[in-house]
C-alpha cells in the first residue's frame, strides 16, 4: 500500500497523506514485530534469526511457536524501492516521515529506513535490515530447509526429522514437514503450508529479491545454496530459483516432467504428455503436482516467472526497477 501511495502521489499530491499513513503503519507493524531489547511477545527471534508466530495465553504470558514456515519468509516481501528523486518530489511526505522517525526512534533501530542511498541513488523501506535479511535468507536458501530443486517450500524440511511439538492443557500438538498431500484432515486436508511449493508465494519472493537487488546491486552477496561456499548476487539467486520452479514443467534428462510424478500416461502417452496441468501446489521434494489439477488462477503465475526469467538481466533490473516498473513488466 505504501508503494502504491507513493506512485499515485507522484501524479496527484492528494495521495501524499496516504503515503504518510502507510509509512507510519509500516513502522508501527515493524516495531511490534521486533522491539528494542529481548522480548518474548514479538515475532523476531534473535537467537534463531527468524520470525515466528507468537501465542498469547489468557494469563498474559506469550511464547513463540518455533515452526520455520512461510511466516518467516513473508518478511522478505515487505520492501519498497524508489529513486531518491521520487521522495524529492514529495516534500510533505519527506517532512512528515522525518518528523515521525524523530518522535519514535524506538521504531527505527530494527528496520531499513529510506534515508540510506543504495545503487543508482535509490532509497528503500524494508522490515529487514541487512543483518536480518542475511539471516532469513540463510534459511530460505538452504536445501535442507526451504530451498527445493523445484522452488521454495512452504515449510522447512528441517521439520521432517524435527517436528515442532507444543504441549498445552495435557495435549501435544505437532507440526511436521509434509512435501505433498496432507497427512491430516485438518482444514479439509489442505496442505499448502505444510511443505509443498506454492506458486504465488514463489512469485512474490522473486519479485522481492529483484527489488532488493535493485537497491543493493552486485555488492551484496550471499552464500547460495547455504553451506555450499559459493557466493551469489541476489539477481543470480533469483534466476536460479526461477529456473528451479520452471523445471517443474520441463522434461528432465529422462524425458519426464516432474509435475506428472509417477503418472506414466501423462509422462509417455503422445496424446497427453504435452498437455500441461496447473496443479494447486507441488511436492516439495520431487515437484509432482498435488491438489486440484486446474488451479490456473494462481499456478498460472508461472507465466510471469518465465517472462521475468527471459526479460530481466542485471542491467535491465538496474535500469528499470522504479515505481511502477515491476507492474509494467507484469512481475
Amino acid at each position: 500500500m505504501f508503494q502504491i501511495a507513493i506512485e499515485l502521489a507522484l501524479h496527484d499530491p492528494l495521495y501524499e497523506d496516504f503515503a504518510i499513513k502507510f509509512f507510519e503503519h509500516t513502522m508501527w507493524i515493524a516495531g511490534a514485530m521486533d522491539r528494542i531489547g529481548d522480548n518474548h511477545d514479538e515475532l523476531w527471534d534473535e537467537e534463531d534469526g527468524f520470525f515466528y508466530d507468537v501465542l498469547h495465553f489468557p494469563d498474559g504470558h506469550s511464547t513463540r511457536l518455533k515452526v520455520r514456515s512461510l511466516v518467516g519468509l513473508l518478511s522478505l516481501m515487505a520492501v519498497a524501492v524508489f529513486p531518491k528523486e521520487a521522495f524529492d518530489r514529495l516534500p510533505n511526505f519527506r517532512e512528515a516521515a522525518q518528523k515521525f522517525m524523530m518522535q519514535h526512534p524506538e521504531l527505527t533501530h530494527n528496520v531499513h529506513l529510506p534515508n540510506q542511498l543504495g545503487e543508482r541513488n535509490r532509497l528503500m523501506l524494508s522490515i529487514l535490515n541487512e543483518h536480518k535479511l542475511r539471516r532469513v535468507l540463510s534459511y530460505m536458501l538452504d536445501e535442507s530447509e526451504f530451498l527445493s530443486d523445484y522452488g521454495i517450500r512452504s515449510l522447512s524440511r528441517h521439520h521432517l526429522e524435527n517436528p515442532y511439538r507444543f504441549n498445552y492443557g495435557g495435549q501435544e500438538y505437532k507440526v511436521g514437514y509434509v512435501p505433498g498431500d496432507s497427512t491430516s484432515g485438518m482444514f479439509g486436508g489442505n496442505s499448502n503450508w505444510r511443505g509443498p511449493i506454492w506458486m504465488p508465494v514463489n512469485l512474490l519472493l522473486i519479485r522481492s529479491l529483484l527489488q532488493l537487488y535493485s537497491y543493493y546491486g552486485d555488492n551484496f552477496k550471499i552464500e547460495y545454496p547455504t553451506g555450499s561456499g559459493h557466493q551469489a548476487t541476489l539477481f543470480e539467486v533469483t534466476s536460479s530459483i526461477s529456473e528451479r520452479i520452471t523445471s517443474i514443467f520441463l522434461r528432465n534428462e529422462a524425458g519426464h516432467r516432474p509435475l506428472y510424478g509417477g503418472t506414466e500416461k501423462f509422462q509417455t502417452d503422445p496424446y497427453w504428455r504435452d498437455l500441461i496441468l496447473f496443479y494447486e501446489y507441488f511436492n516439495g521434494d520431487n515437484g509432482a503436482g498435488v491438489g486440484a489439477s486446474h488451479q490456473t488462477g494462481w499456478t498460472g503465475c508461472i507465466a510471469r516467472i518465465i517472462q521475468a526469467l527471459g526479460y530481466f538481466t542485471p542491467e535491465t533490473v538496474m535500469n528499470t526497477i522504479t515505481p511502477g516498473e515491476l507492474e509494467k513488466y507484469r512481475v
